[in-house]
Order: structure tokens, then C-alpha cells, then sequence
């Protein structure tokens, strides 16, 4: 008994200082972020000697094994009863005057790299390469006068969206090519992004996907938008140059509340008022991860995806990772979402752009206001794994059902 006793102490102890110990060193500054961080390396090495010293290593290995086995588990369960269907797929005739517009500077130079713009030019297509202080929209805008019938970008989600707002507007089909960094939005829409040039054959033998367009007071994104943490730190001019050490420097007082706005989101009735972070999304995300940005099945749900986090305290940051309370994380989805705060502009994240807004600021969803072309032989996108998520489970358990739409604060 005793035994027992002292590996549950152990054992769930080491977990619950490593937790601690990361949290806290994400949110303190000088020599205590250090010691945090050597903390939270220790704790599991001197869980696993203690272990060993017992002679008990097998039963953390069973334990392990049990763990692994239950994750396998937990997940068939969730994933039961669960339909996913894939978004219709419509002809796509011959574009008789396509026009594309490249940034040669995007994805490390992916457009020269892979050649897209003989290529494209090979296909009959028009090509812009952006180069200098270009204006992406007016591009786009005169290409239409001039009689282009599709519209595509080979760059980054940022150029997509802008011009796939100006291809909305004018009813015209777009063309994606995955010459960005990330990609997110091709990655969502089932492309392959190892082969930006792949997604040129949508040119002669494509199909045309009715997907929605999100809008940030009017402006298009085909991603998210997010406001608080994350947008104070895109902002950051050192971000570019030293993603890493910017966010370690920002993070403790964005996370503690001495820095950013105090956000207050408005999502489909419910308030929530102080959220350090709130993402809104073309579409909800999965939910493989704590936030849900791993990817979106669909795109054609007419949909927005709001999450909001909030962490005051170790506790909540324990809770939140082990996903076995839902104080602080808010998923919904929603048609609109509106967040505000006391002062006249805010910084936001769109689509990886730091950009700035008048408040208060709107988020809506236009369903099926883009017409994309996509080659029809692709890759696809595979189904979100679930998260392992204990409330949900509890709620499978006691209501045989885990499709639970989650509204706490």
C-alpha cells in the first residue's frame, strides 16, 4: 500500500511541477525563468531515478503502455459518430484569361525555385511578379478591367486573401499556389504545398470548390484573425528577425495583463470579458491541440470558429493542458464575433499580417463567396485528430454522445 501510494505521490507530482515549472517560466522574467526552465527538465529525470532506485521501473513502463493504449482509446471513442463529408466539387471550364500574381520573395523564394512563373506562362496565364512597392489590390482590379476571368496568387496567405476578396466581389474563380511559408489555407484546402507548381494543373484538368471568405471590418481573410497575445506579438518589430526570443520577452507581461488592451469578445450572445488570447477563424479549426489550430476539415460550413483563452494562474494553465476543466477556454462557433476595448485602435493578427483596426472590430462570414479552382487530382485533407479531452469523454460516457458544443468561461 505503501508503495502505491508513494508512486501516485510521485508520479502525479512530477507532473504537476513540470506544468508549473514551464508555466512559470513563460511568465517570469530573469533568473527565475531559468531556474523554472531547469526545474521542468529535472522533475521528470528525478520521477524516472526514483523509479529506478525502487525498483519499480516496469511499472512506469506498464503505466506508459497503459497511457499510450488509453490515448488510442479516448480517440476511436471521440472520433465515433462523427460524419465527414467532402465539400462538393464543381466543374471548372477552361479559363480563357487567367491572371496570376507572384511574389518572388515568399515561401524563401519558392517562385523562382519552382519555376511557376514559366510555367504558369506556358498554360497561357498572365503574370505579375510583385517587385517593389506594389499595390496588390490595385493589381488585381486592373487585371479584371482588363478582362481577366480568373484570379490566383503564388505567396503568402496574406496576398491570397486580398486578392481572393477582390475575386469574391467579382464573382470570378482563384487560384491558390503554395508559395508562402505556412500555406495554411492551401494545406486546408486539401493541396499539396511540398509542390507549388502541383497546384497549376487546376489550370487544365480542375475543379471548382465553394468555400467562405471571412471579413475583418470589411477586410477578407481566408485564415483567422487574432487579437491579443498573439497579435501584440506578430507587432513586434523584432518578431521577423527573432521569432523566439521576441515571444519570450513579451510573453510574461502580456500573460500577466500588464501589457495589450483589455479584450472584451462578444461571440453569438456570450461576453467574455479579459481573454489574454481570442482567435477568429474562416471555418472552426480541429481540435488535436489545446487551441484547435491544427487544420480545418471544410472550409464551406458557413462558419466562424471563436476561441478565447484565458490564464490567470498556474492552476489554469494545469487545467487547460490536461483538458480536465474548461475554465478559460471558450469554443464556439458563431456567424459573428465582435471584440472591443477602451482604446480606438487595437493590433490584430490576419492571416500572419500585423495590422491594425478601429474598435470596435467585426468579424463576419460571407459562406460560398469564393469560387476556388483546385487540380482535381490532390492530395486532400485528412480528418483532424481529436483531442483528448476528459469532459468530453465524461460527457460520452454519461450521455453516449461526445458531440458537445462547449460554452464556458
Amino acid at each position: 500500500m505503501v508503495g502505491t501510494l508513494g508512486l501516485l505521490i510521485v508520479g502525479t507530482g512530477g507532473v504537476v511541477v513540470t506544468v508549473a515549472a514551464l508555466y512559470w517560466f513563460l511568465t517570469r522574467y530573469g533568473p527565475a525563468r531559468w531556474v523554472s526552465l531547469a526545474i521542468a527538465v529535472l522533475s521528470p529525470i528525478f520521477v524516472v531515478v526514483v523509479f529506478v532506485r525502487a525498483h519499480l521501473l516496469w511499472v512506469v513502463l506498464l503505466a506508459v503502455g497503459s497511457a499510450l493504449l488509453a490515448v488510442v482509446c479516448a480517440r476511436v471513442a471521440l472520433r465515433t459518430g462523427s460524419s465527414r463529408t467532402a465539400a462538393a466539387e464543381h466543374p471548372a471550364p477552361q479559363a480563357r484569361h487567367p491572371f496570376l500574381i507572384m511574389n518572388p520573395r515568399s515561401g524563401g523564394g519558392k517562385v523562382e525555385k519552382f519555376d511557376l512563373r514559366r510555367k504558369a506562362e506556358e498554360l497561357g496565364t498572365e503574370v505579375a511578379l510583385l517587385e517593389g512597392d506594389v499595390d496588390v489590390e490595385t493589381l488585381a482590379r486592373q487585371a479584371v478591367d482588363r478582362g481577366a476571368d480568373l484570379l490566383g496568387v503564388a505567396g503568402g496567405d496574406g496576398t491570397q486573401a486580398l486578392v481572393a476578396g477582390i475575386a469574391a466581389e467579382h464573382g470570378l474563380p482563384f487560384l491558390v499556389i503554395s508559395a508562402g511559408t505556412r500555406n495554411h489555407f492551401a494545406m486546408d484546402l486539401g493541396l499539396d504545398r511540398a509542390d507549388p507548381a502541383a497546384g497549376l494543373d487546376a489550370l487544365r484538368d480542375g475543379v471548382e470548390l465553394r468555400v467562405d471568405l471571412g471579413r475583418i471590418n470589411g477586410l477578407p481573410f481566408v485564415n483567422n484573425a487574432s487579437f491579443g497575445v498573439y497579435a501584440e506579438i506578430v507587432r513586434s518589430p523584432a518578431y521577423r528577425d527573432d521569432k523566439t526570443a521576441t515571444v519570450l520577452r513579451l510573453l510574461p507581461d502580456l500573460l500577466a495583463g500588464h501589457a495589450g488592451n483589455r479584450l472584451v469578445a462578444r461571440i453569438d450572445g456570450t461576453a467574455v470579458a479579459g481573454p489574454q488570447a481570442i482567435l477568429v477563424s474562416n471555418n472552426p479549426y480541429g481540435t488535436s491541440d489545446l487551441a484547435g489550430l491544427s487544420r480545418r476539415d471544410r472550409l464551406d460550413r458557413g462558419t466562424l470558429g471563436a476561441v478565447t483563452l484565458s490564464v490567470a494562474n498556474t492552476r489554469d494553465a494545469v487545467g487547460l493542458i490536461r483538458r480536465t476543466r474548461s475554465h478559460g477556454l471558450t469554443q464556439l462557433t458563431t456567424l459573428e464575433v465582435t471584440v472591443d476595448t477602451d482604446a480606438p485602435r487595437i493590433p490584430v493578427g490576419v492571416d500572419g499580417e500585423s495590422l491594425e483596426f478601429d474598435t470596435p472590430v467585426r468579424c463576419v462570414i460571407e459562406p460560398g463567396a469564393l469560387r476556388v479552382w483546385v487540380p482535381r487530382n490532390r492530395p486532400g485533407t485528412p480528418a483532424s485528430a481529436p483531442t483528448i479531452d476528459w469532459l468530453r469523454l465524461r460527457d460520452l460516457a454519461i450521455h453516449g454522445d461526445a458531440r458537445v458544443n462547449r460554452r464556458t468561461q
